[in-house]
C-alpha cells in the first residue's frame, strides 16, 4: 500500500519543498520510504518549474533534507482524488484546495498542523522574503507536522491490523 502525500504552498519554492525533504527523511529513517509517494504542489502558478529558493536549500540542507532536485509544480484538482493526504500549509491553501476539489472530495484537503496539535499553531507561516530564522520558524512547524503526521499513519496501519 503507498501513501500518498501532497504539501501545498503558495509558490512551491519555500514550505511545501521543505515539507516534501521533510517527510521523506522522517519516512526514509523509519525504513518507510517505500511506503510513500511525497510531492508539492503550489497555488500560485508564477513559481512553475522553479526550485525550492535558495533560504529554503539552506534550511533544508542543515537539517539534512535535500530538496535541490524539486520543482515548483502547480495545484490541479485531480490532486485531490489522487492524494490520500493533500496538506494545506495556510488556511488560504485550505480554501484553494477545496474549491479546486471535484464534488464529494471538499473534504479531503486538510491542514497540515492538524496533526502537530500541541505546538498550537493552525498556519506554517509564509517565510518568502523573510529571513533565515524566519524559514527555520516554517521548518520547525513542518518539522512537527510531519513527526505527528507519521504518528497518525503508524496508529492508522496498526489499527487495521497492517
Amino acid at each position: 500500500m503507498t501513501i500518498r502525500v501532497l504539501f501545498v504552498s503558495t509558490g512551491g519554492i519555500c514550505r511545501a519543498p521543505m515539507a516534501v525533504g521533510a517527510l521523506r527523511s522522517i519516512v526514509g529513517r523509519a525504513g518507510l520510504a517505500d511506503s510513500f509517494e511525497i510531492e508539492g504542489a503550489a497555488t500560485y502558478e508564477g513559481h512553475v518549474d522553479c526550485p525550492p529558493s535558495l533560504l529554503a536549500t539552506e534550511a533544508a540542507a542543515r537539517r539534512g533534507y535535500g530538496v535541490g532536485d524539486l520543482r515548483a509544480r502547480a495545484l490541479a484538482p485531480e490532486d485531490m482524488a489522487h492524494f490520500d493526504y493533500p496538506l494545506a500549509m495556510d488556511r488560504t491553501h485550505l480554501a484553494a484546495m477545496r474549491w479546486l476539489a471535484p464534488s464529494g472530495l471538499t473534504e479531503r484537503p486538510r491542514m497540515l498542523m492538524k496533526y502537530a496539535p500541541s505546538i498550537g499553531a493552525r498556519d506554517v507561516l509564509d517565510p518568502f522574503g523573510g529571513t533565515h530564522e524566519d524559514f527555520e520558524r516554517a521548518l520547525d512547524l513542518i518539522e512537527a507536522g510531519c513527526i505527528g503526521l507519521l504518528r497518525h499513519f503508524c496508529s492508522t496501519l496498526s489499527g487495521a491490523g497492517a
